[in-house]
């Protein structure tokens, strides 16, 4: 498995270099919430401009069903890129037409320009093989030269990401070989004491991770709307709280693993449970076998772990030489409901040795809570990719990159 990196290309100078970027942010109308994959971006892109390149910037936003959207417009982010970069990123309202030709025509050694959502195509997320690579032909046509540096859809067998890999000299960018390093870490001899906190809404979302890593880890801490399949698992009542009856079998399982390859598998022990779904909903902290013991009884539903257990899950990771957490352990977005996230996040700052944020919905907590991306070891710019690459899965546009 040899990754090929952006060295592997030759002189840069004067050539056309596309670099498929994910700068899928959220938006609120036209204002971008969370720059942060843009920011991950922009090493890549430096390093080619300085370089005299000519760089050609492609990504989908959202998910629009392959025709033009103006809410999935990437001009909102065209405009943060040229702030980002100081400096002018010309914008083709078009990803293959006559606007994106002319904008790359235009572009001087040193310039960059920035093609609207690859996904107002069809072709870019086709199921049919031949229209995938027919799209990734018109793409390929604007450029000499390709790097990958969206690790966010390297998990997609996507014109942008698979096809377009093989029809021009490619490369990973720094973002993806940086992703890589850090996540082989996680899978290959981590540091011990090793760490792993999962969180988010459901169990079957991590089903694949939980078995890959359940051999390799020293604790497993588990928390977020997952939690309460755990605690149904063990018998406790949960509410109205969110609950998959059809993995109860499987967490069964895992709690009897976890026992024989002597895993710390810890749950939480109190629970923050709501009268119902919304911030300002009267709430309480309960034992975790005493959901329903509350004064909302059977419609009371479990938001957040409780703080006795957010100082416990925090201890753990402090202590930990290797951490790798994916997942709030609320509903963070509530700020009522946001002390076990923040908890974690602040301990993982901590850790004395490796401390991950996994992404997607955990990278977009800690920055909402006030952190930095410095203040981790590493802020995953791919939830989906992350968790796939952990589960040991082939990722095909890691394969086209000769991973």
């Amino acid at each position: 498995m040899a990754l090929r990196t952006i060295e592997s290309l030759g002189p840069l100078a004067g050539k056309r270099v596309i670099v498929r970027c994910d700068l899928n942010v959220p938006l609120d109308g036209e204002v971008i919430t969370d720059d942060g994959r843009i920011r991950a971006s922009l090493g890549t892109l430096v390093l080619l401009l300085e370089a005299g390149a000519k760089v050609i910037v492609i990504s989908h936003l959202g998910r629009p069903q392959g025709e033009p959207e103006a809410q999935y417009s990437l001009a909102p982010v065209a405009r943060r890129l040229a702030e980002l970069l100081d400096r002018p990123v010309a914008f083709a309202g078009d990803t293959v037409g006559p606007e994106a030709e002319a904008a790359v025509d235009a572009l001087q050694d040193g310039q960059i320009a920035l093609l609207e959502n690859l996904r107002f195509n069809p072709g870019e997320t086709a199921k049919d093989d031949a229209e995938r690579l027919a799209f990734a032909r018109r793409l390929a046509a604007l450029g000499e030269l390709f790097v990958s540096d969206g690790f966010g859809v390297v998990h997609r067998k996507q014109a942008s990401v698979y096809e377009l890999a093989g029809l021009l000299p490619s490369a990973a960018g720094l973002l993806v070989d940086a992703e890589l390093k850090v996540l082989t870490r996680l899978t290959q001899e981590p540091a011990k004491p090793y760490t792993v906190v999962l969180g988010g809404s459901k169990v079957s979302d991590k089903l694949g991770v939980i078995d890959h890593l359940l051999p390799r880890v020293d604790n497993l801490l588990i928390g977020g709307g997952m939690l309460f399949t755990f605690l149904a698992a063990r018998g406790f009542a949960v509410g109205a709280s969110l609950l998959e009856r059809d993995q109860l079998d499987t967490v069964r399982g895992y709690l009897q693993k976890a026992q024989e390859l002597g895993v710390t598998l810890v749950l939480p022990t109190d629970v923050v449970v709501a009268e119902r779904f919304a911030g300002d909903a009267e709430h309480v902290v309960t034992r975790d076998s005493a959901i329903e013991e509350t004064p909302f009884g059977a419609t009371g539903i479990g938001l957040d772990i409780g703080p006795d257990s957010a100082a416990r899950f925090a201890e753990l990771i402090r202590d930990s030489e290797t951490v790798f957490w994916n997942g709030p352990m609320g509903v963070f977005e509530f700020p009522a409901f946001a002390a076990g996230t923040r908890a974690v996040a602040q301990a993982l700052t901590e850790t004395k040795g490796l401390g991950v944020v996994g992404g997607g919905d955990s990278a977009a907590a800690v920055r909402q809570l006030g952190f930095e991306d410095g203040d981790f070891g590493h802020i995953s710019t791919g939830g989906g990719a992350s968790l796939e690459f952990l589960e040991g899965k082939r990722l095909p546009g890691l394969e086209a990159l000769g991973w």
